[in-house]
């Protein structure tokens, strides 16, 4: 990735403008690794006969190897009109012609409801973040953000379908929005990574378990300077230090 495409601050991914102009310039990035780290994780709840959609694709690979894999029901959505012919250009010149790629507002999702097996997001999320203030009570304009992309996705899944987040939300931080009593959904979660971790929420819906019976959950210390040389370097590492502090 060049390094004109990282955000002098974190409050820049907010802009529709900011995305549109990279993704101009920008051919492919993967935010939070690519498939193949987490691959493992997303598998178990596929099938070729699944429907899947992918929220803010970007630029990103991930549906090229979902349907690499055997899922060919792809639909992916992004808010940028650059990034989603740039993706459909991509697509067909390399033989994908059944991914269907849509210019759709994650927060407005343009479905009916329950038409989906499978709703996944890498990051996307995150992005609502970015300007949530403390992450212990975010700021009422960030959640009402958040709750109309996650009801828009407990909408659209069909009963017993699932949601997938890929993220750098930490469970004490994830858990009670995930937890609201407008879901009928499980939450459970793993993390993959080396000394730098992400998180991947894995949501069933109709499968609601109780606030109280889901693992409690220890604040994450800040990662010593052992963090890997590329992860280092990695947008992903300045997004973290922008989006939560380490040290909550």
């Amino acid at each position: 990735m060049d390094d004109t495409a990282t955000p002098s601050t974190a409050s820049a991914y907010l802009n529709p403008s900011y995305w549109d102009e990279r993704f101009s310039k920008e051919e492919q990035y993967e935010w939070f690794k690519d498939y193949s780290h987490f691959r493992h994780l997303i598998q178990p709840h596929l099938t070729p006969h699944s429907a899947v959609l992918e929220l803010g694709c970007g630029n990103s690979q991930m549906c090229e190897e979902l349907h690499r894999d055997g899922t060919t029901n792809i639909t992916c959505i992004d808010l940028s009109p650059v990034a989603v012919h740039n993706l459909q250009k991509r697509l067909l010149s390399r033989g994908f012609k059944d991914i269907k790629v849509l210019q759709a507002d994650m927060l407005e999702l343009p479905f009916e409801d329950e038409c989906f097996d499978l709703v996944i997001e890498k990051g996307t999320m995150d992005v609502l973040f970015v300007d949530s203030g403390d992450p212990w009570n975010p700021k009422p304009e960030t959640m009402s953000k958040v709750m109309a992309m996650l009801k828009g996705v407990h909408r659209v899944l069909k009963a017993g379908g699932t949601f997938i987040s890929v993220t750098f939300g930490q469970p004490h931080f994830r858990r009670p929005i995930f937890n609201a009593p407008d879901f009928s959904w499980s939450v459970e979660w793993t993390t993959f990574g080396e000394t730098f971790h992400y998180f991947v929420y894995v949501l069933k819906k109709g499968q609601r378990s109780s606030y109280d019976d889901t693992p409690s959950v220890k604040r994450f210390e800040a990662p010593a300077i052992n963090l890997l040389h590329e992860e280092l370097e990695s947008e992903d590492f300045a997004f973290r230090i922008n989006v939560e502090e380490l040290n909550c």
